[in-house]
């Protein structure tokens, strides 16, 4: 998806000296602001002010839910990337993706669709035809992943994995699909440039789930329900970023729908910008100039051929 202005989140204020003292596992709360873009309201976590990444994750928006009436759906035009890796999860509904290397197919719940951008792809998100005459539900998360400096001018790439394909742990009252790199000793089969968590767990009223320990940087964002970790309890909607290394179990209020995400942090900061991500501010403005110039045919960008039509234009300023 593209980049949407939207007010940037906030967190609680800082605890007092002595509730401080108390080594909280929980570092930072994330309470995402919500903006309606047109379409539908989006929550966006990161990056925020009080915290860029965790681990590789740059960028993490909700879509919805929302219900589309009347024919209407999602239409977010040809727009680029460099510089990271994106993956559209969803809970309900379907997005049509098609982008620069030719890919034309529907983002389904449960599976994954891993979109490399690297030295630089386009795509578009629309609800296909069926979907908008049917009345459509959408529900799920957008991240963006910044890559490594030596993999941020890698070749574009798009990896689609069917829901039935990613390993999923089970236990009582607990299920964890792995959607990215590696959780509870499973490894997702999707492609990824440094050490990743990203895990779609469900947890039943009164379940405890242990974070994965392997992970140097470490994410709970609250889907839906509640949480409690160390006897504090955390509501839907909420971005917890936890102490590194802490051994830290999560306990379930009333049904409830988590994601886990973080790996290893990054050798550095990263500039972000509209959609676009690098180590080096010289390669965003390059980025931005291409953009503009609009040369489809010999530039750095391409258009997806079947989506050429329409394109967003670079924002002002």
């Amino acid at each position: 998806m593209s980049w949407t202005a939207c007010p940037e989140p906030v967190a609680p204020a800082p605890p007092a000296a002595a509730d401080a003292a108390k080594a909280d596992p929980v570092e930072t709360v994330i309470v995402p602001r919500a903006r309606d873009i047109g379409a539908f309201e989006v929550r966006r976590a990161l990056p925020a002010a009080q915290r860029q990444m965790v681990g590789p994750f740059i960028f993490l928006d909700q879509m919805g839910p929302a219900t589309f009436a009347d024919g209407r759906g999602m239409d977010v035009r040809a727009h680029p990337h460099i510089g990271l890796a994106t993956v559209t999860y969803l809970y309900k509904g379907g997005i049509q993706h098609r982008d620069s290397l030719g890919q034309d197919l529907e983002i389904r719940p449960g599976a994954v669709n891993w979109m490399i951008a690297g030295r630089g792809i386009t795509h578009s998100e629309r609800s296909p035809p069926a979907r908008r005459r049917a009345g459509e539900r959408l529900f799920g998360l957008q991240t963006w992943v910044a890559l490594p400096q030596a993999h941020e001018e890698t070749e574009p790439d798009f990896q689609h994995v069917p829901e039935a394909d990613l390993p999923v742990i089970a236990d009582t009252g607990t299920r964890v699909r792995v959607i990215l790199g590696t959780a509870y000793g499973a490894r997702a089969p999707v492609t990824v440039f440094s050490e990743t968590l990203y895990a779609d767990a469900t947890l039943a009223d009164g379940a405890r789930l242990p974070l994965p320990d392997e992970h140097e940087d470490r994410g709970v964002y609250v889907v839906a329900g509640a949480v409690e970790v160390a006897g504090t309890r955390y509501e839907a909607g909420r971005l917890l970023v936890v102490r590194p290394g802490d051994a830290i179990t999560l306990t379930a209020r009333g049904e409830t729908r988590l994601m886990l995400v973080g790996g290893a942090t990054l050798e550095g900061p990263r500039h972000i910008w509209w959609n676009f991500v690098s180590s080096r501010p010289e390669r965003i403005e390059a980025a931005k100039a291409a953009w503009a110039a609009g040369d489809w045919t010999d530039g750095p960008f391409r258009l997806p051929p079947s989506d050429s039509a329409e394109t967003i234009p670079l924002p002002a300023g």
